[in-house]
């Protein structure tokens, strides 16, 4: 079966949603999911065999700088009063012409930077939030 160009997902249609709320300045994000093993030998063999034995979730998603709610938010992990702020984040891909998209539900994510202030006279701000999280579930397929 020959590939039909059209059918790729392309990250144009691309969305990150929180809260209910479609972060419509975010222009790229990725979450990577590490499967972390341990060489396993094994007596008759020369093969090392490996054992799964921990995960770790990381991230980023960088976008156009439009409020500080964001900001905000992430900020209460620098005040001792308030626990550190831990969300969850939907990341989706909705390209109308593919043969299905999906999203995905990013759980127990933490920022690991807070992007106070970055600019460059005559650019527009951006900035970019890079993550943690502990867990995701693929919500739905889109079929198209």
């Amino acid at each position: 079966m020959a590939l039909d160009a059209a059918r790729t997902i392309t990250g144009t249609f691309g969305e990150v949603w929180h809260d209910g709320q479609w972060l419509t300045n975010i222009k790229s994000a990725e979450a990577t999911v590490e499967i972390n093993k341990e060489e396993i030998s094994r007596a008759g063999t020369r093969w090392v065999a490996h054992k799964v034995t921990s995960l770790s979730g990381s991230g980023s998603m960088s976008g156009y700088k439009v409020t500080t709610n964001f900001l905000e938010q992430i900020g209460t992990t620098a005040n001792d009063k308030f626990r550190p702020f831990v969300t969850e984040l939907i990341l989706a891909l909705k390209d109308p012409d593919a043969f299905g998209a999906y999203r995905v539900r990013l759980k127990g994510v933490q920022f690991d930077s807070l992007p106070l202030i970055n600019y460059e006279v005559g650019s527009i701000v951006e900035e970019e939030m890079p993550f943690t999280f502990t867990g995701y579930e693929i919500i739905d397929k889109l079929q198209n």
